[in-house]
Order: C-alpha cells, then structure tokens, then sequence
C-alpha cells in the first residue's frame, strides 16, 4: 500500500477556473433545459485531514519521552501512537523557520532571513514572503481544504501590523480561511495582544479569572474542528496550531511550576548528563552519540553564587511547568479529534520547536525584552526587583517577563552544543518531529533518521494528496519548491528521503550540509553572551573558523574534521557560497543589518506626528509613537472630573513600557525600564477639574541609543513635575503589547494601578497630539 496519491489533474494554475454551467437557458423556464452543474471534488476520497503543531523555543533535550525531565504527556503518547524522525532541521530562529515550513521553500527566498521585525532592504531579508511562493495552506485551500491557523503567526511585516492592515500578508492573506492568535513573534500568556480574521479582539477573560493564552488557541481551536463538522463535514481540512510556548516571557499558574520543585537543584551540567543518558536509554539517539561540551564562555552551574541558585532553579521550574502545561493543550485538541470522529483519518505532525532552545535570558531575567535592547543588568539586580514584587513565587505570574539562564537553554538542547540563532551547530536546528495517521502508518518505535528540513513538509503534504506544485498562483509565476518529500518513509523506514543539500544561515552563523557531511562558522555572535552583539562592525565572514563534521559517523557534532580534511572542507565552502547566492541569503549576516549596526533603521512608523482621539486602542508598540527613546511631546486635551483617576496613555506592559495617568487627582508618569528600575513623576497637586491641556515633553539628555531622558510634565503650560530616566530602552518595550490611549488594555505598566486595570480615565479624552520636534 503507498501513501502518495495519483497526480490530480488541472492543478497547474490556481484558481482552477470555474465549472460552466450543463444547464442551456431558453426564451422561457418551458424551452431551457436545467441541468445543475456537478460540484467539482478534486480531492481523492481518501485525503486526510492536516494538523500541524508548532511549539516554539524548545529543544529536543526536554520532552519525557525523549529522555527530558519535562512530562510531555501528549508527545509521549505519540511516541506510541505514530513514527518518529530524530535528524528532522529548522532554521533556527523563528520567523525564519515559519516561512519555511508554510511555504517549502528556503528561508532567505522567501524574505526571512531573520526575524520579521529586523527587516532590511535586501530581498533575502525584507520579511515579506512573496506572492511567488504561495503557502501550502494557500494551495489546499483551492484544492478543497478547509484552512485554519492559530497562535503565533510571525510573518506579518510588522509596519503592517495596525488594526488599518494592509491585510494580504495575515494569515488570511494567504491561504487560511481563519486565523486566530497573535502577530508577533512573543506574547504576554495573560494579556496578549490578539487577532481574529483581520479584527483585533481583546483575550475573553482577566488573569484573575483564569486566563491563559495556551488554553484559549487550544478552546478556540476546537469549536473551529467543532464548527467544520457542523458545516463543511465533507471537507477535510488543514490546521496549523503554533503555540507562542516555550518562548518568553515564560508564564504559567504557580500549581504547574510548583510540579517541578526541586528537580533541577542540581544546575544545568548534571541536568544535561542524566538526559543524554535516558535519550540512549529511550532509543531517541544512536548508542555511539557523544555528549558535546560547554562553551568556555558560557557559565558553569558551580559558577553560580548560591545566593543566586534559588533564582536560577525556579526559573527552570516555570519553564517545564509552561512546556508541561503547552503539551496537555495539545492534548485537549488531540482527544476532540478523537471525539469528533476524525483521529483516524487525520495526519499529525507534532514539531518540538521551531529552533532550539532560546538562550535570550541569557543570565537569568525578570524581563526578557532586555537582552533585545542590549542593556546589561546581573542577576543580583533582577533578584533585588523581584523581592519588592513578592519573591520568587511571583516568577511566571503576570508580573514578570521572566526567562530561564541561556545554561538551561543549553541543557535544553541537550546532547548538542548550540541552541537559538546558531545555524552552525544542531542545538539550534535540530528539533523533533512526531507523525501520527492511525489510517495509514503502522507505530514504531525506532526513529526514522533521514535527514530532513521543515521546507520538506510542504512537498510531502502535496505527495501524499496529490497535488503537483503549481506553476502559477492568483496569476503569479510561482517559485520553485525547495523541500523534498519524505512520503515514502511514512510507511518504509527504509525509503529514500530528503535531499543531498541544504544550507543554514541566521545573523552570520551558518553550515551546509552535504551527503552526509557538514561544515559550520559559528559567527560573530553568541547568544548567551549579555549586551548588543560586539564587534559586528569590523566581522567579516571571511575571517570566520569553519568547522568540519562527518555527520553520519558525528551524530553531535563532537569532532571536528577540518584539519584533517580540508579538500572535503573547501568543497563545501563553496558549496555555501553557491547555495546562498542562489536563495537570496547574501550577504551574509544581512539579518545583523538592523540589529546590531542601524537599529535607528528598526521597523517602525515613517510619521513624526499624530493625532488620536481619546478611545484609540491597541496600536503595536512597532507602528506607534516612540514614546521612551525619541524627542517628543504629548498633549491632550481633556475634561478632569472631580477626583479624577485613569490611565491617559500606556505604552508597553508589565515587563517595561511608559505610562501617563491621573491618581486620585495627581498627573503621574513612571518609566518602566524593564521592571529593573522604575523613573516616577508625580504632581504636587491635584489637577483642578475642567477643561485642561496636558502635556509630557520627553528629551535626550545625552544624544545615544540608550541614554538619559529628561521628562518634564505640565498642566495649561505650566511644569507640575520633571525627572530624569537614568537609562532608556533603546530598542523598544514589548515585541506584542501596544499603545492604548484612556485605558491600559494590556499589561500593565505601572504597579501603582496593577490592581485597578485597565484603569480607564474617568473624564474625557478629546484629542491626543504626539509631535517629533
């Protein structure tokens, strides 16, 4: 029996064009003849239906089952249930990795070199993905699927973003019928920032009620499946279910975090021997895999101070208690497919990360946007924050924006040596992949271990229906497919698969693979190093070490061939430069462009003024204002009541932003620098009730990226309070929250109205005026 489809006919341009009419349309009802046209079915009986889970940040040294110390109950099961690939590859990083897997076409030929936020001006880079490549969602849609996305999207150019659009680049733009989660490549898990279709929603319910994001895409994922077999019973579908887990901030209930007290009091070494033992035990990985070595630039956990231990461990608590509790929502969706009848006839695949684990927390952080910014902080500093919140309970609540030591990220990639935004090394692309068609494919417990990338997806989706890719979409010359269908070893392990080529490339770091071997340059930068990538000024990939693997006999990557083989060396140095020029990734490093040498040129508004009226809500921090690290003014007009209290105006959320607001009378500003330190003005006096106009002027005290902002605040002209912030964000607050104006929709700025949010003003907004000078 196989697994791949016949060719289904008519598929080389989409939209297939309509089917006419039989019916012939006389003078009167009497002389026409009414012959209703057929519906047109071009699936075959058989097509399954499609769900594909992405988790996000996580590394393959995690999972239960796969020999980690996190209960992934769901990922267990499957482990059962279905077949296994253990060499399956992402990009390492997330937008990236997205584009890839949605499309089957190499990361940098789609425009996602990096990140979509960091987008330049070079094709490989823009951050749009191409109408040239259509998304497989976009091609099963014409085929006959019902399509549907949830959770973090990420491949939206972030200027388009506003609840204005344009809107061809949502998830709706592109071949899903409905989408339902956030834009962005991180959200709060309490009050994120949220889409339906093309219309901004705010979450269904407050923190305090119960609120979590993973269980709300896992709700509204299944009244979708609830919905389709109401409605559209004989179609199947396609459903892509990307949670914004394990990517920070790192938030979950105190209950799932408290699960895990204790078990990592041992640090992150001994953590990352036990498991390369159990993942040889569990069969995950070959008996000959050798254990990898820290980097000497990364901390030991004897480095720690043991006044910090506590820190670090509950840190690590909240993350397996976040993965736990992800992988349970996978199984609520799981077990509606099984009650609705459909488990049998549906293909999963399960993907642990779209690239490793993320060492962004880098020491240890109440406050992840942190290492963004490049503000360097110690963890003493974070602890001494933490204790005027309430101690380390309150890591995971919506309080913080924590995220673990980049030495649990290491440990979470176990057995490899790298993790996130390392292309060179397999911590930060290799990640799992579980499949699962009761159907069709026998279980079976030995992994498959074909060399596999995530634009293979696309092209074995495509097999296994049917569908030869189109040559032209919507009437656009569409791109070659760059993935590789492994169909076949669905059923036969022992099936060929994949391809003899594929390159890796993320900020400069790189490898590329070849029959059996690959060459890696680590980069100029590691990620768990604090502060904004040093030295990226005088890089040069050219002077870059390469590093040399026989993959095949190296499972790890623990040997390095290089001296002893430079011809096979030399060979696929080429064969890099040859791959990236024909995928749009030169230069290399372009994705650093922005990052780390023009952050001034960060995606972000072309305008330098504005004028809202007082109810303008939820505007991504990445189009609004730059309210915390530009010269500005603010002035509103407005009616003060008596005893007036509200928010005027919120940039950001609990883990950094700015506000402005009225307590109990007083006009109040506080400058939320990442919860480390909190600059707070406040009026003498109360703001007599009446028509008023406030204004908050905001000026460099020293003209750099991060410097010292002079704040002066003043009611009809005249100062009623001024401060200076020590140390600005120079990048920006949050990567999801927004500005909102008479309220504070999002999480909240400030901890002197925590308990009152949204805390909307009392009086009336009329006109809010934001001018550049």
């Amino acid at each position: 029996m196989g697994i791949s489809a016949d060719p289904i006919p008519g598929g080389d341009t989409l939209p297939f064009p309509p089917t006419p009419s039989g019916s012939i349309a006389g003078r009167t009802m009497a002389e026409s003849v009414y012959n209703p046209r057929p519906e047109e079915r071009r699936l075959p009986s058989d097509a399954p239906n499609i769900l594909v889970v992405l988790i996000d940040d996580a590394g393959p040294g995690l999972p239960s089952g796969l020999g980690g110390e996190v209960n992934t109950p769901t990922l267990d099961a499957m482990l059962h249930e279905g077949i296994g690939y253990n060499r399956f590859h992402t990009t390492a990083m997330c937008s990236p990795t997205r584009a890839s897997l949605l499309t089957g076409r190499n990361h940098h030929r789609v425009g996602n070199g990096q990140i979509a936020e960091l987008a330049n001006d070079w094709d490989g880079y823009s951050g749009h993905i191409p109408k040239s490549s259509a998304t497989g969602a976009e091609v099963l849609r014409h085929y006959g699927y019902s399509t549907a996305a949830f959770g973090k999207w990420h491949n939206t150019p972030a200027e388009e973003t506003t609840a204005a659009g344009p809107f061809d680049n949502w998830p709706t733009g592109v071949g899903f019928e409905y989408f339902y989660g956030f834009l962005a490549g991180e959200a709060s898990q309490y009050e994120p920032n949220l889409v339906r279709n093309t219309t901004v929603v705010l979450p269904p319910k407050t923190p305090e009620q119960g609120y979590h994001l993973s269980e709300d895409l896992a709700d509204d994922a299944i009244g979708w499946l609830r919905r389709h077999k109401a409605f559209d019973a004989d179609k199947p579908f396609f459903m892509y279910w990307a949670s914004g887990c394990l990517h920070g901030p790192h938030h979950i209930m105190k209950p799932w975090a408290d699960k895990y007290a204790g078990k990592f009091d041992d640090g992150w070494d001994a953590y990352r021997e036990r498991v390369f033992t159990k993942a040889k035990e569990k069969g995950w990985i070959p008996p000959e895999a050798e254990l990898t070595d820290r980097d000497p630039t990364m901390a030991a956990w004897d480095d720690i101070p043991e006044d910090e231990k506590p820190f670090q461990r509950r840190l690590m608590e909240v993350a397996a208690g976040y993965a736990e509790h992800c992988d349970v929502q996978v199984g609520r969706l799981f077990d509606e497919l099984e009650r609705l009848g459909y488990r049998d006839d549906t293909l999963v695949l399960y993907i642990w990360g779209d690239n490793g684990s993320s060492g962004e927390g880098q020491n240890g952080t109440i406050s992840e946007l942190l290492a963004q910014n490049g503000i360097p902080t110690t963890p003493a500093q974070h602890i001494a924050a933490l204790e005027e919140l309430g101690g380390l309970d309150v890591l995971g609540s919506p309080k913080t924006d924590n995220m673990y030591h980049a030495g649990w990220a290491w440990a979470g990639s176990t057995p490899y040596k790298g993790m996130k935004l390392l292309a060179s090394h397999l911590g930060g692309t290799r990640n799992p992949m579980l499949i699962r068609w009761p159907a069709k494919i026998a279980p079976d417990p030995t992994p498959r271990t074909h060399f596999l990338h995530c634009n293979d997806v696309v092209p074995t989706l495509y097999d296994i229906v049917g569908i030869t890719p189109p040559r032209t979409v919507n009437g656009i010359p569409q791109d070659p497919i760059d993935g590789a269908s492994f169909a076949p070893t669905l059923l036969d392990r022992d099936a060929a698969a994949g391809k003899l080529t594929q390159y890796f490339e993320i900020m400069g770091s790189r490898a590329i693979y070849h029959d059996g071997w690959m060459a890696s340059a680590f980069g100029p930068r590691a990620p768990w190093l604090p502060g904004t990538p040093g030295g990226i000024r005088d890089w040069s990939p050219d002077d870059d070490t390469w590093e040399l693997y026989h993959l095949d006999e190296d499972w790890t990557q623990s040997r390095d061939l290089a001296e002893q083989h430079p011809d096979k060396l030399a060979q696929l140095r080429e064969l890099f430069v040859i791959e990236a020029a024909k995928n749009n990734a030169l230069p290399v490093g372009g994705g650093l462009w922005v990052v780390a040498l023009h952050p001034e040129q960060r995606i972000t508004t072309p305008y330098t003024s504005w004028e809202f009226s007082g109810d303008i809500t939820r505007m991504p921090e990445f189009c609004a204002p730059a309210l915390g690290n530009k010269n500005n003014r603010v002035t509103i007009d407005l009616t003060v009541p008596d005893n007036a209290a509200g928010v005027l105006y919120a940039l950001g959320g609990a883990g950094g932003g700015l506000t402005c607001y009225i307590d109990d009378g007083h006009l109040c500003y506080e400058y939320n620098l990442f919860i480390i330190q909190r600059t707070k003005i406040r009026s003498a006096t109360p703001i007599p009730p009446g028509r008023r106009t406030i204004e908050v002027i905001t000026d460099y005290a020293e003209p750099r990226p991060g410097g010292p902002l002079n704040v002066r605040m003043c009611i009809n002209g005249q100062e009623v309070g001024r401060s200076t912030v020590p140390v600005s964000a120079p990048l920006l607050f949050t990567a999801n929250d927004c500005l909102d104006i008479g309220t504070c929709l999002g999480s909240p700025v400030s901890l002197d109205y925590y308990d009152r949010a949204p805390f909307p003003f009392t009086g009336t907004i009329d006109k809010v005026v934001v001018e550049y000078p």
